[in-house]
């Protein structure tokens, strides 16, 4: 059965009134991870623009799970007031509430980018101006800017997935719909899953099954916090766009190997146990693991792997990157390439695309009632969604 940019979808108890969604973009702007008025108005003004759903940006777990000392936080109950404040505004819009539970393993204790100086591409936050010192699945850093990670030992492994579920936990109580782990461009789940980052010899590293277990795992424990009728995400990137890159074993530069990266077959095969667990929807991107990769980039350059795994795992998925025409993306949800589309700079640059989008495919669009002298005469005003409630 064919579908539309505008038609309805469900996952679980909840129902989104279209298949667009505010895909997750870091504001850098928040203090001790508390969400601020940025984000209320950030994300408001996206919700009353039609969007079916809205994400907030990349949560912290930890705070030393954060990519820099300004980035969103989730870590502890004080935050949940603030959170939820901005889920019932979006849901007065219409619109559903997710948010991306994050951890950026070797990739934290940066400066914001907007932060930095002409010129300068990254710059590390270093402990006597508030930085912290990351953690990863080995001590490899990402770049030669960025700080040699800590290796996770087993309690610290068994924390960072405590604070998943903790987080989960959080996130419901905020009121939100749904909850998306990252799993994604270069953090640390990601991290455990590519081959370049993780050089583990234990039963986190090696082979497919291995590297997945971190990631199996955190879905585990969200789930036990985040309750059964409501969906749960996961973002991944679906390759790192790498071939073979030469590495140092963990015994020393000795020797310079050559070991494989994270790719598309292998993201099939993740999505397929992660359906498996209990997750609902793939997010699809794809890379962040090595700097400099050579992607290539063009409108809606990533959508063929959303397409093959939501084939090929037999779940749904949501498609992003450069995903900026109405008639795109109501052709990828058509033609069953994706269930959702999320959009990001596009949705920066026009808050109000759904309506525009709409108005472009001949649909009728809920615009807000103060917006109704703005809206097409056939437009009909904006009605609130109610929240499912636990059973």
């Amino acid at each position: 059965m064919s579908h539309s940019l505008f038609s309805p979808f469900q996952l679980r108890s909840v129902t989104f009134a279209n298949r667009i969604g505010v895909s997750p973009m870091c504001q850098y702007s928040s203090q001790d991870g508390f969400a601020s008025d940025w984000h209320l108005v950030h994300l408001g003004c996206r919700a009353q623009g039609g969007a079916g759903l809205v994400m907030l940006e990349a949560s912290a777990v930890l705070p030393e799970g954060r990519i820099s000392p300004a980035d969103l936080g989730i870590w502890k109950d004080a935050h949940i007031l603030a959170l939820e404040r901005i889920a019932q505004f979006i849901h007065s819009q219409g619109a559903r509430a997710g948010i991306q539970l994050a951890h950026a393993g070797r990739k934290a204790s940066m400066t914001p980018p907007f932060a930095l100086p002409p010129g300068v591409s990254d710059r590390l936050v270093p402990p006597s101006e508030g930085g912290w010192q990351p953690v990863a699945p080995s001590a490899l850093a990402f770049s030669p800017t960025y700080a040699l990670p800590h290796v996770l030992d087993q309690p610290g492994i068994d924390a960072v997935i405590e604070a998943f579920r903790q987080a989960a936990r959080r996130a419901f109580t905020a009121g939100f719909d749904l909850v998306e782990i990252h799993a994604a461009h270069g953090y640390l789940l990601h991290q455990f899953l590519s081959p370049l980052a993780n050089h583990r010899t234990d039963t986190y590293g090696g082979s497919f099954s291995n590297r997945a277990r971190l990631v199996l795992e955190v879905v585990d424990a969200v789930r036990t916090a985040w309750p059964a009728h409501l969906p749960l995400l996961v973002r991944i990137s679906a390759t790192d766009w790498a071939d073979a890159e030469p590495v140092a074993p963990d015994d020393g530069p000795s020797t310079l190997g050559k070991i494989g990266s994270w790719t598309i077959d292998e993201s099939v095969q993740l999505a397929r146990l992660l359906r498996e667990h209990g997750v609902d929807l793939v997010d699809v991107s794809s890379g962040g693991q090595i700097p400099n990769a050579k992607i290539p980039i063009g409108p809606g350059y990533q959508v063929e792997f959303a397409a093959r795994i939501r084939r090929e795992a037999a779940i749904p998925t949501a498609a992003v990157g450069l995903i900026t025409d109405p008639a795109q993306a109501n052709a990828i949800i058509a033609q069953g390439e994706a269930d959702l589309v999320f959009l990001a700079r596009e949705m920066l640059r026009d808050p109000n695309w759904p309506l525009h989008a709409a108005a472009a495919l001949g649909e009728a669009a809920s615009w807000p009632p103060q917006y109704l002298r703005a809206a097409p005469h056939h437009a009909p005003p904006r009605t609130p969604v109610t929240r499912p409630q636990t059973s």
